[in-house]
């Protein structure tokens, strides 16, 4: 009886051990899935790093000079300056 007994016992520890590993907290399963995370917010972290550096650029332009006002003032409100013709092409 005993000598049936340990081995039992050997194989149900070693079933909760796979269980933990593969199932459990911290196992397999939750690694990837977290590593899938990362991988998502790593991509969201460099989209809005790219983002940021244009905005600063742009508040760059700003700051330095009026050419980068009277590009946008022309293209995005249509102004022109005195004495000028406004001459759209339609492509």
């Amino acid at each position: 009886m005993r000598g049936r007994l340990v081995p039992i016992i050997l194989v149900l520890l070693l079933g909760v051990i796979q269980w933990q590993l593969w199932i459990g907290r911290g196992g397999v399963r939750e690694t990837v899935r977290l590593e899938d995370q990362l991988n998502s917010q790593k991509a969201a972290n460099l989209r809005a790093s790219q983002e940021n550096e244009r905005l600063t650029s742009e508040v760059s332009d700003l700051k330095e000079g009026m050419e980068m006002v009277e590009e946008r003032a022309r293209k995005e409100l249509g102004m022109v300056k005195p004495n000028e013709v406004f001459v759209q092409i339609a492509r």
